[in-house]
Order: C-alpha cells, then structure tokens, then sequence
C-alpha cells in the first residue's frame, strides 16, 4: 500500500503548497504515481486501450512514468465489431509505433458461437462485460487500467483509483476501501483482481487542456469534419450498418465531431465548428453537459445504466 505524494519543489521554493502547482502538473504527478506503483506491485497489468482520447491519454501517461524504460504493459481492447473505422486505424497505428503488445477481445466472437445474444436496441456496448471477464481470466491480469473519470457519470463518480473486483470480476459500490491519504492498495486474493483509474480526478476540460500542452495525437474524428447524420432522440448519428436511419429520420450532411467514442450505432456527435485542440477547449469550457451524457445512448437506458453495468464487471 503506497501514499500519493505531491511533488516537493518548485522553482528555487521548497515544501510549496500543492496550490502553488499548475493542476495538470499536480494531476499528471498523481496518475503517474500511480502507474508505477500498479505496475511494481502486480504482475500482469494491463491497459485497456480502444483508441478513445482518455485511453490515449493514459497510455501516453504510462509511458512517460515508465521512461527511459521502455513500456512492455500490453493492451487490451473489447472489440464490439461497430467501431468507427477511424479510432481502429489509430488503435493499430499507436500499437505499432509503440511496439506494444495488443490483446482483442471480440464480442463478434461471442454472437458467433452464441455466448451472447445481439440486443434489441442494436448496441453492443454493453454485451462487452463478459469478453472482457473471459480475457482477463484467460491472460491472469491482476490489475486492469481503465481511463475512467468520475465527472462522466454518477456510477464512475463512486469509484476509488484503485478499485476491486471479485473473483466473478463484479464490483460492489457499498463494499469499496477507503482511500484516506491518497493511498494505493491493490491488495487482493487469488481469483480477483483490480481495476485502476490514473484519470479520476481529471475532467473532460483537464484532458484537452493535456491534449493541447502535450501535442498528443488523436483520432480526427475528435475535431469538426463534414459527416452524413440522422437525428434518433435528440442525438446525431451516422448512418451505417449497425444504425440504419428509420423512414422518418432524413440523413443530412452536417459539420460535426465526436466528444467521446462508443458503438457507432450509441454514439452521437455533437455540432461544432471545432478543428483545433484549442477551438475543443473553448467549446467544452462552455459546455453544461457531461460528455456522455450528451452522446451516449447506451446510458440512457435508465437513470442507473452504467453503474448495473459496473456491477457486472464492465469498465
């Protein structure tokens, strides 16, 4: 069990208050803390990694806190089969320039053999649990790197940093440890293992001002592009094999981008006009929805979608 600490100097100063920071100094310190102590204290960590803007974030994280070593943690994605085509090229391009280790785990696998039954809605986001128990079980991770956030949900926002899982893989949100101190246990028995979130004290606006101080690369989706849309319940969805626009929904070319990245057939765009990383920070300053909340679909299934999905094991 290891206690976050701040860093203790800063320009000349010594023992500075933390406030004294720049935050993203002070946030990026603490994911990073807690990467290395993850990686030092289990044997098989994994970084789940889908080519979304959180999971590059945390990747480019796990690589700076390994520096000058060489990051030899591999990935693991759950593949639904409806990706957008755009975040799976830079999925690949990343995995190979880095020269990482990448582990798939296909829920088109799981509709084939009939472990799993396509859902009535058409999404596969949620049919990704049990692929992902299977393969942590499999490969024998102890400890499963998520980009979680708590500002994007109300489910993820109960979350500790490092957060266990039992041996069926499902969480208890009335049976957490305490975090006092800012410490790090991933202590747990044979068969369990735990799910940590380097990201959970960062918001939407933290992870873009990042993005923008970094110079990290992201999938061009993420920026405003020219993309036939339809318009289902109040979000903009691209036409394709897996959301086919009903009669009475006309499909229209609209300048758009995407604020976080899901199913295609769950995932909205949003109308922007933003095609630079600071253009993004402007707009999502000014934004008074969550980014799930306003383009997911599949957490509009009820008021307490995604936390009964985490409690099944999900991300």
């Amino acid at each position: 069990m290891t206690t976050l600490a701040y860093p203790s100097t800063l320009a000349g100063q010594e023992n500075p208050s933390p406030m004294q920071h720049d935050l993203l100094d002070l946030l990026e310190s603490e994911a990073i803390l807690v990467i290395r102590e993850v990686v030092a204290e289990l044997e098989r960590p994994v970084i789940l990694f889908s080519g979304g803007k959180d999971s590059v974030v945390m990747l480019h994280l796990a690589t700076k806190a390994l520096w000058p070593a060489r990051l030899t943690v591999p990935v693991l994605h759950v593949d639904t089969g409806h990706n957008f085509p755009e975040v799976l090229a830079f999925r690949d391009a990343t995995v190979e320039r880095l020269g990482i280790t990448l582990h798939v785990a296909s829920v088109q696998d799981y509709l084939d053999d009939g472990r799993l039954r396509e859902r009535t809605d058409g999404t596969r986001n949620p049919l990704q649990t049990l692929p992902l128990l299977d393969a942590i079980a499999a490969n024998r991770f102890d400890g499963v790197f998520g980009g979680g956030r708590r500002d994007e949900d109300k489910a993820r926002a109960k979350e500790r940093i490092v957060s266990l899982r039992d041996a069926f893989g499902q969480w208890d949100p009335k049976n957490q440890r305490p975090e006092l101190w800012r410490t790090v246990n991933t202590r747990h028995r044979p068969g369990e293992h735990v799910r940590v979130f380097p990201l959970s004290n960062w918001t939407e606006l933290d992870i873009w001002r990042y993005i923008e101080r970094e110079r990290i690369e992201l999938p061009s989706l993420y920026y405003a592009h020219k993309r036939e849309v339809f318009e289902r319940d109040g979000m903009l969805l691209a036409p394709g094999p897996w959301s086919t626009p009903r009669d009475d929904e006309q499909v229209r070319a609209e300048t758009v981008r995407y604020r976080t990245v899901g199913d295609m057939s769950c995932t909205g765009a949003v109308r922007s006009q933003a095609c630079t990383v600071g253009e993004v920070i402007t707009e999502v300053a000014a934004s008074t929805l969550t980014e799930r909340g306003a383009t997911r679909a599949d957490d509009r299934i009820s008021e307490a979608a995604m936390e009964d999905r985490k409690k099944e094991g999900y991300f």
